[in-house]
Order: structure tokens, then sequence, then C-alpha cells
């Protein structure tokens, strides 16, 4: 049994492919955050990103105000905001003023960004990009717990003053960052008291990278006199499950290979890209589930055994299934998994099996009851007919 539940979450990079409305593809976006929060998931995170074509929401926070407006409960994350591309005084006042129009709900992921191209774009060096993701949430994090900064990166910003107005609706917001192979992520989190975002869970290098990642997190963390909690731990895996395996292959097929055209063009060059493996390779090696919610099971069993009592299962949502399936394989891990992660019907299951055991003697009670009032009726009739 885990000492914490497990909760349910959808992160959206997003995926859309070059025919489709991007007008229509946003709309899609938020609507599955309304049905995310109908089905009772905890958190729905939304990603940055500037080129490439597929991956097209520049801001996630202008996603989360207009998914604030349409939900009532689910938590809303960053996923992530690239902070070397932005003036971290900027940063930290939208997501201040972000947590006002959410309620209270907004979760900060924080990351290096992912696409070499957005950073060749700005002139920037990749090679430089954790370094300023550190930089960054340092002052970030100052800024947003009310301190005044004047300090200056050489070549990206120059605070003199630098504070925040209006703080935070939280006292305290959420930090998570990006982890996925290298030890990084595990550094920042520890260091800055943050959860860790895994978006390559169940990637090949991502999988085995996870335990080594906690391990890096806990012994930081340590050294500072504080524990990790696994609970802010965020497993992010691609999962879209039917009643059989066959419709589920069948439902993502095509668009598993729309989306594969995208992979191809980013990757193609490479000896060993992913571009080059099928739907039913990535199944095999367990990278993806597309199957039933017991195959769906099996791999949070996985995960479980490298970051034990991790907190959050994140759906990764490449847009591989129509809207219609994806929102029915929502329900059904809300519906069969989770609960089955969590034990939540196990007292349902004892019971069940209690009154079973002891149906024999229940139905005599029941009947003995049953004629005890026939009697009792019968009596009483033959009393007032005297």
């Amino acid at each position: 049994m885990r000492e914490s539940k497990l909760r349910l979450g959808m992160f959206l990079a997003p995926f859309h492919p070059l025919d489709e409305s991007p007008t229509l593809a946003m709309e899609r976006d938020l609507e599955l955050a309304e049905v995310a929060d109908s089905l009772g998931f905890e958190e729905f995170w939304y990603g940055e990103h500037h080129s490439g074509g597929y991956e097209i929401s520049p801001s996630p926070e202008l996603m989360i105000a207009a998914a604030a407006q349409r939900t009532k409960r689910i938590r809303l994350g960053t996923g992530v905001v690239s902070l070397p591309y932005h003036n971290p005084l900027m940063t930290a006042n939208r997501l201040a003023q972000l947590d006002h129009l959410t309620f209270g709900r907004l979760i900060v992921g924080a990351g290096p960004g992912l696409l070499a191209s957005d950073a060749h774009m700005q002139r920037q060096d990749v090679r430089e990009a954790r370094d300023k993701l550190d930089a960054g949430l340092a002052v970030i994090n100052r800024l947003l717990n009310g301190e005044w900064v004047t300090e200056q990166y050489t070549g990206w910003y120059d605070l003199v003053d630098a504070h925040c107005q209006v703080m935070p609706l939280q006292r305290s917001l959420e930090l998570c960052v990006a982890s996925t192979f290298s030890p990084n992520g595990g550094t920042l989190a520890a260091k800055y008291n943050a959860g860790m975002l895994c978006l390559a869970s169940t990637v090949y290098g991502g999988f085995d990278a996870l335990s080594t990642n906690w391990k890096i997190a806990c012994e930081a963390a340590a050294r500072e006199g504080r524990t990790m909690n696994p609970s802010s731990i965020r497993c992010a895996t691609d999962i879209h499950i039917a009643e059989t395996r066959e419709k589920a292959i069948e439902q993502v097929r095509e668009g598993y290979e729309r989306y594969r055209l995208y992979i191809k063009n980013q990757s193609d060059h490479l000896k060993d890209s992913p571009a080059h493996r099928t739907i039913e390779d990535l199944i095999e090696s367990n990278e993806v589930v597309v199957g039933t919610p017991d195959d769906a099971v099996a791999q949070i069993r996985r995960l479980e055994e490298k970051v034990p009592g991790f907190g959050c299962l994140l759906v990764l949502d490449k847009n591989w299934a129509e809207t219609s399936d994806k929102t029915r394989s929502m329900e059904m891990l809300a519906r069969y998994v989770l609960p089955e992660i969590n034990g939540d019907n196990a007292n349902r299951l004892k019971s069940f099996d209690w009154a079973g055991k002891h149906r024999e003697g229940f139905v005599e009670v029941v009947t003995s009851a049953t004629e005890r009032a026939f009697k009792k009726h019968t009596d009483s009739q033959r009393q007032e007919n005297q």
C-alpha cells in the first residue's frame, strides 16, 4: 500500500500535424483540460516551444490562463517555462499574476529549453542553458519570496531594484524542474527544494536515469539537511488504453505515423533515430503503453520500482488518437487504473468477500424475519376477527 496516493495528470507539449488548423488545435488542448478536470485528474501541464512546426504552444502561461477559466479544481502547470529565453523579473511577474488568475492552482515547471532550434533563433549557446536555468531559478525564487534583487548576468539580464509588486496568491508556489537524462534536474530539484518533472520516464535511457537522478537528488538534499519527498516526482509516459490491445493500436496507428513525420524531420540523420521505430517496437520495449488498463497498471508498477512512491503519473498526449478515443482512454485510466494502484476498492472487496462467506446465515436471518412478520400479521388478523 502506498503511503500517499498516486495522482493522475496530463502533459501536452503539444503536438499537432501541419495540416491541422492551429486555432482548432489549441481549442482541443483546452477542451482536454476540461475533460481531465471532470474526471478527477489532479494536474494538467502545457509546454513551451517556438520552432519545428508541430509543438505550437509558445506560451504555457497563456494556455493556463485560458484553461483556468474553463476548469474548477485541477492544478495547472507550466511544462515548462524555458528560463534562458526570458527575463527572470518578467517571468516572476507573469507567474505571480497567473497564480491569481487560477485562484492558486498554479504549478511552476522550469527547464533549460529542449529544442536547439529555439535557442538558435535567439543566438543562444545550448551548452550554457543549464547554467542559465540555475541562475534564473535563483532570481525568480528570490523575487517570488518578496526580495528586491539587483543583479546582472552579462548578455542576459541586468536587474536594479527588481521586485514583484504583486505577490502570488499561494504563500509558496510549488516548483518543479525538468529532468530527463542528465543529473542536472535532480541536482537543481534538491537545491531549490523542488519536485522533478521526469519527461523521459520510459524512453530508452530515460527509464534507467530515473533511479540515478532520484538518488542524486536525495543525496544533494541530504547535504542541505533536507529530505526529498517522492510524492513531488512526476513521471511522464505515453499511455493510450482501450478495451483490447488490438483496438488501442488501431486507434493510435495513423496518429503515430503522422507524429513520426515530425520526429523524422528532427532526427532522421541519426542512425538510431526513434523515427525508424514502429508503434509495435515501442510497445515491445515498454517505452509506451498502447493496450489495456492492465498494461497501464504494469507500467506504473515498473516506474514504482525505479522511484518508490512517486507522486504523479503524467499522460503524455502526442495527439495520436482521435479526441473521442483519447477521452475514453482518460476515463478508463481514472475509472480502472488509478483505483487499482491506490487500493481504493480494497475494503469493498473485503466487504464483498465477507458478505459472500456469511451469505447462508444472512439469508436464514432474513427468511426468519419474513416468516415472523407474516406470523405477526396473521395473529393480528385473527385477534381482530374474534
